[in-house]
């Protein structure tokens, strides 16, 4: 019984609170600061996320524009004097006045050629080890005036 009364007095003592203009104010005041809050961070968020959309499409903008200046030189060499000449060489075997051309065969220019020497097993076992530790020795070397070993 005791905890009933006591359960009874408690719920009168919220309802009175309810009643209490200064508490309902405090209330409504915390709700209202709660939503600004809320409202101000969910601002923030899109700002946030307006802000990336501009600098990638920034990148963006600024990568075609690279790309159109690299373009536009492109085409310039292609109508360069220099250009012809040399497509015209390649592509119809076309020479300047007083030129010869020489047409090797293939297997007289392949026997004329040098092999490359094949890797030694010094390089292989250089290869093989983790890529700190080239570094590490490529360090080494250069503070020691040592000649790079081509690690």
């Amino acid at each position: 019984m005791q905890i009933k009364k006591e359960h009874r007095n408690l719920a009168l003592s919220y309802i009175r609170q309810l009643n209490d203009v200064r508490f309902v104010g405090q209330v409504l005041f915390v709700v209202i600061v709660l939503l600004i809050s809320w409202s101000g961070i969910k601002t923030i968020q899109t700002n946030y996320g307006l802000q990336k959309q501009i600098s990638s499409l920034n990148h963006d903008n600024t990568l075609q524009r690279l790309q159109n200046d690299n373009l536009k030189l492109q085409n310039d060499y292609y109508n360069s004097n220099q250009y012809l000449e040399l497509a015209a060489r390649q592509n119809f075997g076309l020479a300047a006045p007083g030129e010869k051309m020489i047409v090797v065969p293939e297997v007289v220019a392949l026997a004329n050629t040098v092999d490359l020497p094949s890797s030694s097993k010094k390089d292989e076992a250089a290869a093989r080890k983790p890529a700190y530790q080239r570094n590490f020795e490529s360090w080494t070397n250069f503070f020691l005036h040592r000649q790079n070993s081509g690690n």
